[in-house]
């Protein structure tokens, strides 16, 4: 019986697949005076940001090139950010059958917090771990069993909801089940061969039959 389900955020929870491609754009421009395409940058999406950054821009000091990235996202944040339809409607559903509910995220805990208070769905939430909280990160399961630690919550008893590969290996590597939502940036898909899929939600409501049959 699942008792607790930890969410990814971005491409998750909150649609920010724009506005991640905008500001990667703008960060290409800055230090390589060109685009990327898009389906190259969305093999990123659920990668901690300072190694792709160390990645893409070798001879920059990440933080340095993360703080332009950054901005640009906060400049932006207003006009692209917004939540996937239904997610309210979800998160009402989930917290009404006393389903416990964390976020597992590569993002910060300052950037995440942000757009939880923007939305106002920070009080649905018992737990949080950011990349401020570990530095091993997705796939590796260290930040889903911190998540499911704070929580006091049991693998067995747990499901995972992500958009990436990313989030699937961890679950996977936690022996947690993992699920994956029909809304996220197509961009992975080649990873995702590698990664076992319990379930899949065309819609956020479809999390309601599936905490029934996992």
């Amino acid at each position: 019986m699942v008792k607790t389900i930890i969410f990814d955020f971005d491409g998750t929870l909150v649609n920010t697949n724009d506005v991640i491609v905008d500001a990667w754009q703008h960060t290409y421009r800055h230090y390589i005076g060109k685009e990327m395409p898009r389906e190259y940058i969305e093999k990123s999406f659920g990668e901690p940001l300072l190694i792709t950054m160390a990645r893409e821009f070798p001879e920059v000091p990440p933080e340095e090139s993360a703080a332009i990235y950054r901005q640009r996202q906060s400049d932006m944040a207003d006009e692209m950010v917004k939540l996937f339809p239904g997610i309210i409607d979800m998160l009402d559903a989930l917290k009404a059958a006393g389903i416990k509910m964390g976020v597992v995220t590569s993002r910060t805990r300052e950037t995440t917090l942000f757009y939880m208070n923007k939305f106002s769905i920070a009080h649905y939430f018992d737990g949080l771990v950011s990349c401020d909280d570990t530095s091993i990160h997705k796939p590796n399961p260290e930040p889903l069993l911190l998540g499911l630690e704070k929580l006091g919550a049991k693998a067995e008893e747990s499901i995972m909801v992500g958009d990436s590969p990313f989030d699937v290996k961890c679950a996977n590597n936690a022996g947690v089940k993992a699920v994956l939502v029909g809304w996220r940036a197509k961009g992975g898909a080649e990873k995702l061969k590698e990664c076992h899929i319990d379930f899949e939600m065309a819609e956020p409501m479809d999390i309601l039959k599936i905490i029934k049959e996992a």
